[in-house]
C-alpha cells in the first residue's frame, strides 16, 4: 500500500468519527465502499460504538457494515454495564480498607459523551497514595479475580511533573449509582487525555474523540496554566491534541484560549496519525508504544535480524515522546535513532543477564 492510499484511508477514518461524541449527528457523507472499508479499521479499534452512533439514523444501520457496527455497539454497551457495576464495588472495596482511590479515564472520559456507552471501556484505572499501594493490591488479590480488570497506580506517568497528592487535593466527587467516584479535577483529566494519547503513538482515534469531547464540555472556569503545566514539551503536546482534535475531528475550541488555537502542529505529526489510523489492526494496540521484543536466534541469522530491526524502527511519535521532545519541526530521525539505540541496547542488556 502506497503513502497516498495510507494517508487516504487514515483522513476517511477522521472525517467519519468527526463530532461522533455529540448527541446531534451530522448526515454521514462516507460511500457504501467507504463505509465497509472503515468498519473493520474502526470495529478493531475500539471505536465501533462511536461508528455505530454516526450511521444509526442513516440508511447504513440496516447495511452488513451496520449490522456489524450495531453488534460491536451492543457488546460495547454491555461491557460498560459490567464494567459500571465493578467500579462501584472497587471503590466500595477500597474504601472500607480505608484507601482512598481516583478514577482516570473509563467513566471519568465517557462522561463527556452524548451517552457512556459511546465509549469502548477496558480497564478500570485507579490512582491510589503511593502509601496505600501495596494494600490496594492486597484489596483486589484477595476478592475474586475474574471480576476484576483493575489497572492500579501509584503516579500518572504521564503527568510525572504533577505529585499524586496535589491530583487527590483537586480531585472532586462525582455521583455514580449512588456510589461517591472520585476523579480528577476537569485541568488534570484533559492534561491526562491528551499525554495519554501520544504515549500510545495516537494509535486509537478514540483517544483524541476523548480529548474533543471533554474540550468542548469544559467550564467557563477552566484554569488553562494549570491544564498545561509549566513543563515545555507538556504545553507542547497538548497544544497539538488541542488542534489535532479540532482539524482531524472538527472539535469546537471556541473557548480555548487564542494562543493555544494559534499552535502549529507539524506536517510530520499529522502524517503518523493518518498513517496510524489507516491501518487499525487488533494486535497494534498492545503494541502501541511498547517495543516488541527481538528474538534472540535473530541475532545469529543477519537477514532476519535485519528484518527484525526494520521492524521495530520507532515511529516519530512514540520516539519523540519517550525521549521527552517536543512535537515541532526538527527532524524526527535523530529522536528515532535515539530511542531505537536504547530499545536495543536493554534488548543485548537482557540477554547478557541472561546468559
Amino acid at each position: 500500500m502506497n503513502s497516498s492510499t495510507t494517508h487516504s484511508r487514515g483522513q476517511l477514518a477522521a472525517d467519519f468519527l468527526a463530532g461522533s461524541w455529540r448527541a446531534e449527528q451530522s448526515a454521514v457523507t462516507v460511500s457504501p465502499a467507504d463505509l465497509d472499508l472503515l468498519t473493520n479499521l474502526l470495529y478493531n479499534s475500539g471505536s465501533a460504538g462511536l461508528a455505530w452512533w454516526r450511521i444509526h439514523e442513516s440508511e447504513f444501520r440496516t447495511t452488513p457494515s451496520g449490522e456489524l457496527l450495531h453488534q460491536g455497539y451492543r457488546l460495547q454497551a454491555l461491557q460498560s454495564a459490567m464494567q459500571e457495576e465493578r467500579i462501584g464495588i472497587a471503590f466500595g472495596l477500597l474504601r472500607a480498607a480505608g484507601i482512598e482511590p481516583i478514577m482516570v479515564k473509563g467513566w471519568a472520559a465517557a462522561r463527556a459523551y452524548a451517552h457512556r456507552t459511546l465509549r469502548a471501556y477496558g480497564d478500570i484505572d485507579l490512582v491510589v497514595r503511593p502509601g496505600d499501594y501495596s494494600a490496594a493490591r492486597e484489596v483486589f488479590e484477595r476478592s475474586e479475580p475474574a471480576m476484576w480488570w483493575i489497572d492500579l497506580h501509584k503516579e500518572l506517568v504521564e503527568l510525572e511533573d504533577v505529585s499524586v497528592y496535589d491530583l487527590f487535593r483537586r480531585s472532586r466527587i462525582e455521583m455514580h449509582q449512588e456510589v461517591q467516584v472520585r476523579i480528577l479535577s476537569d485541568e488534570d483529566h484533559l492534561a491526562l487525555l491528551a499525554m495519554h494519547f501520544f504515549k500510545h503513538s495516537a494509535w486509537r482515534p478514540s483517544g483524541l474523540c476523548d480529548v474533543a469531547a471533554i474540550v468542548e464540555s469544559l467550564p467557563k472556569d477552566f484554569d488553562w496554566e494549570l491544564c498545561l503545566g509549566s513543563a515545555k514539551q507538556r504545553r507542547a503536546w497538548i497544544a497539538s491534541a488541542l488542534i489535532l482534535a479540532h482539524e482531524l475531528l472538527g472539535a469546537r475550541i471556541e473557548n480555548v484560549p487564542e494562543r493555544l488555537r494559534s499552535h502549529r502542529v507539524p506536517a510530520w505529526l499529522f502524517e503518523t496519525v493518518l498513517t496510524q489510523w489507516s491501518n487499525l489492526r487488533p494486535e497494534d494496540q498492545s503494541l502501541a508504544g511498547q517495543p516488541r521484543p527481538l528474538f534472540a536466534y535473530s541475532l545469529r541469522n543477519p537477514r532476519m535480524l535485519v528484518r527484525e530491526l526494520g521492524e521495530r524502527w520507532p515511529d516519530p511519535i512514540i520516539a519523540t515522546f519517550n525521549l521527552r521532545g517536543q512535537p515541532n519541526d526538527w527532524p524526527r530521525f535523530p529522536y528515532q535513532l535515539g530511542a531505537f539505540v536504547a530499545r536495543a541496547g536493554q534488548f543485548l542488556f537482557d540477554q547478557m543477564r541472561a546468559t
